[in-house]
């Protein structure tokens, strides 16, 4: 078994302007676990957005915890408020933007786990 909290999570800006923490990390842990995603808390404060990605060879599921915002991936978009699931395929262009009066909290489940490697930065597609 291996226990993590929330409140001993060092959290950084990450590449996509969220505040973020990783939870799990298969890579990152002090010994070998046997999971092939990676868990992470994401923040973002309110009236902002996180700039354009996509994981090329990953599936990501965003699960909102608190606040509101809209999840654009490729041209669709929907609401998102806590207790809803988000599921973006790999290769598709994502980005959050928070609408709601508050921070927007929220996981991020990626499988395979993530990696910087195939995290890219993309243009905003009218």
């Amino acid at each position: 078994m291996l226990v993590k909290d929330i409140q001993e999570c060092s959290y950084f800006t990450a590449k996509d302007g969220s505040i973020l923490c990783e939870l799990l990390h298969p890579l990152r842990e002090e010994r070998e676990i046997a999971l092939h995603c990676s868990i992470a808390h994401a923040r973002l404060p309110r009236g902002m957005n996180t700039l354009p990605h996509k994981l090329q060879e990953s599936a990501e599921v965003y699960y909102i915890l608190e606040g509101e915002g809209i999840l654009h991936v490729d041209k669709k978009s929907a609401e998102v408020k806590p207790g809803r699931a988000v599921y973006v395929p790999p290769g598709a262009v994502q980005y959050l933007e928070n609408t709601g009066n508050r921070e927007l909290s929220f996981l991020c489940i990626v499988d395979p786990m993530w990696t910087a490697a195939q995290d890219r930065q993309e243009p905003v597609q009218a």
